[in-house]
């Protein structure tokens, strides 16, 4: 379901999923998690809610603002990794860093930013991301 590489194949699944959680409608796992990853963020409720500006809109750097499917892409690959425990040690760094700072959700973006750097520099490199940079990079969040 969210393993395509269309992009307004993979949008849709999160259209979907906060459409059936705004309708009070039985969720999958995966989506439940996208769902909760929406609910967190006001900030795009706006556009969850009118489906055609989501499928349509393009998120570039030059535009000043960042892509909402991938930022909540993060979120969700970070609450996965969390879940899984994998690579090794994430499930522990991050219940450190949330206790720390009292804030899951910005525990969820720190560490996205640590993610969304060792999947940059992999894709530079053209290599698998480096799970023990990712490691570091996360232990040296405060």
């Amino acid at each position: 379901m969210i393993f395509s590489q269309d992009r307004n194949e993979l949008r849709q699944v999160f259209i979907d999923s906060w459409r059936k959680f705004r309708a009070g409608e039985t969720l999958q796992p995966l989506e439940q998690l996208i769902a909760q990853a929406i609910k967190a963020h006001p900030e795009y409720h706006a556009l969850f809610d009118d489906p055609q500006a989501a499928q349509d809109q393009d998120y570039t750097p030059e535009m000043g603002q960042s892509n909402p499917f991938l930022h909540l892409g993060l979120h969700i690959a970070v609450q996965e990794q969390i879940a899984a425990d994998r690579p090794a040690g994430i499930r522990e760094l991050y219940q450190k860093l949330a206790a720390r700072s009292g804030d899951a959700h910005d525990s969820d973006h720190r560490i996205a930013e640590c993610m969304a750097e060792a999947l940059w520099s992999a894709q530079r490199s053209g290599s698998e991301p480096d799970e023990q940079v990712y490691l570091e990079c996360v232990r040296k969040l405060r």
